[in-house]
């Protein structure tokens, strides 16, 4: 309930974090408009990225993903795929049965790289499915038509030996090269952090929406509390 009602507050007071971005230095980094085609394949599951792919057809489906695939899915489309927040945020928002706005464009925004005071976090789609899903069964589940891809090729099945019944003609070649991408992007978001008016902004950031708790605060509250996967989960609201 606390952090429930902590981003809540946020966007109370700063309304513009479901518009604009919160570090104004951002602004221009990504295209303002989307490309339709890319957009199209990230919301309906046809990127090439079999975990990215099955995230979003059960996202569709249920209404429903666990925070670090929304955590995903975001960064992806913000990332890999360069898409400005907006866009992807406003199609989540009409997914996620459980929407609540003022968690929602904060943690669109701190998956975007865009509030200046969050880690820059570049979800691997790939690493992810081997993390979270390493016997692929929530993959086949989502995405039959790799039902012949065997087990070792799931998560990256352009990879498999005669994989071309499959890739192309039931399921996509993927979009973009993930390592590759992620190194572009991550190089266009630092470079605007090494900007010389960076860090006041991102202060004036931090003094109006970071927490108030102090470190020592913190190390005592994580010391001392009984552990709660639903209470720990990574908000990342640290400057």
């Amino acid at each position: 309930m606390h952090w429930h009602c902590h981003f809540i507050q946020k966007l109370e007071d700063d309304p513009r974090i479901e518009f604009e971005n919160l570090h104004r230095l951002y602004d221009g980094l990504r295209p303002k408009t989307p490309s339709a085609e890319l957009l199209h394949a990230w919301s309906d599951g046809e990127t090439g990225y079999p975990f990215l792919d099955a995230c979003m057809r059960s996202l569709r489906a249920t209404g429903w993903l666990n925070f670090r695939m929304r955590a995903m899915v975001m960064a992806t489309a913000s990332y890999h795929l360069w898409m400005d927040w907006r866009t992807p945020g406003l199609h989540l928002a009409r997914m996620f049965t459980d929407y609540e706005p003022g968690i929602h464009w904060s943690q669109v925004q701190m998956q975007s790289g865009t509030t200046g005071i969050n880690s820059v976090r570049i979800y691997n789609p790939v690493k992810q499915g081997y993390d979270q899903d390493p016997s692929g069964t929530f993959i086949r589940k989502w995405l039959p038509e790799l039902a012949s891809i065997p087990d070792q090729y799931i998560h990256e099945p352009w990879k498999a030996e005669a994989v071309s019944g499959v890739i192309d003609r039931h399921y996509p070649t993927r979009l973009f090269d993930h390592l590759a991408a992620a190194k572009a992007a991550r190089e266009s978001v630092w470079a605007v952090r090494r900007d010389p008016e960076f860090r006041a902004e991102a202060q004036a950031i931090a003094a109006k929406h970071a927490s108030r708790k102090t470190s020592r605060q913190k190390r005592v509250r994580r010391s001392t509390k009984t552990p709660s996967a639903q209470l720990s989960l990574p908000f990342g609201d640290a400057p």
